[in-house]
């Protein structure tokens, strides 16, 4: 089963940028895609940002044009790069492969 390991979340204030890593523990060639998701207290998870392994990216729309995805295929890492960032931003960030198990996942608060 494939692993992954979240980490760069923070308490940052709105406007902010954060950078997330999501490191896998198998070659990003051999997975169909990577999903960032988030999950704010009281709400349901959901996708922020997809990318396959023919770098074809997608984002939830109110994301659109502030978090920008990538892979690092060198180091089996996938980041989301998020800038402008609001306080409706502040949730749980986790990242997901097919076939991974959910991992613990990175807190991302943003607040003046």
């Amino acid at each position: 089963q494939v692993q992954v390991v979240e980490s760069g979340g923070g308490l940052v204030q709105p406007g902010g940028s954060l950078r997330l890593s999501c490191a896998a523990s198998r070659s990003l060639f051999s997975l169909v895609a990577v999903g960032w998701y988030r999950q704010a207290p009281g709400n349901e998870r959901e996708l922020v940002a997809t990318i396959t392994n023919g770098n074809t990216t997608k984002y939830e729309d109110s994301v659109k044009g502030r978090f920008t995805i990538s892979g690092d295929n060198a180091k089996n890492t996938v980041y989301l790069q998020m800038n402008g960032l609001k306080p409706e931003d502040t949730a749980v960030y986790y990242c997901k492969a097919p076939g991974s198990a959910w991992g613990q996942g990175t807190q991302v608060t943003v607040s003046s």
